[in-house]
């Protein structure tokens, strides 16, 4: 059974940054695509940014530029760090893996606001 454990959301002014990780865990680890995705409320679940077992990675439009998405293979954690933050991407933020199935993080709280 894989387990995703996430951190580093919180409260930030606009402009500022946050810094995103999520660690998985479990036996026999191949993992294919690690990712982020949002939930606004009232909104649907959207696709942040993920990144390919080989390297190759995906952004959404309203994030290119600001956003960056890496990984640490041997430690298996995906990292999104978020900077020039707007309110419009106060969300909830999942981590998400590919491991034969799709796994998900309980979720972290972004909140951007002055």
């Amino acid at each position: 059974q894989v387990q995703l454990v996430e951190s580093g959301g919180g409260l930030v002014q606009p402009g500022g940054s946050l810094r995103l990780s999520c660690a998985a865990s479990g036996g026999g680890l191949s993992i294919v695509a690690m990712g982020w995705y949002r939930q606004a409320p009232g909104k649907q679940r959207e696709l942040v940014a993920n990144v390919l077992s080989g390297g190759r990675t995906f952004y959404a439009d309203s994030v290119k530029g600001r956003f960056t998405i890496s990984t640490d293979n041997a430690k298996n954690t995906v990292y999104l760090q978020m900077n020039s933050l707007k309110p419009e991407d106060t969300a909830i933020y999942y981590c998400n893996a590919i491991v034969g199935g799709s796994y998900w993080g309980q979720g972290t709280q972004v909140t951007v606001s002055s």
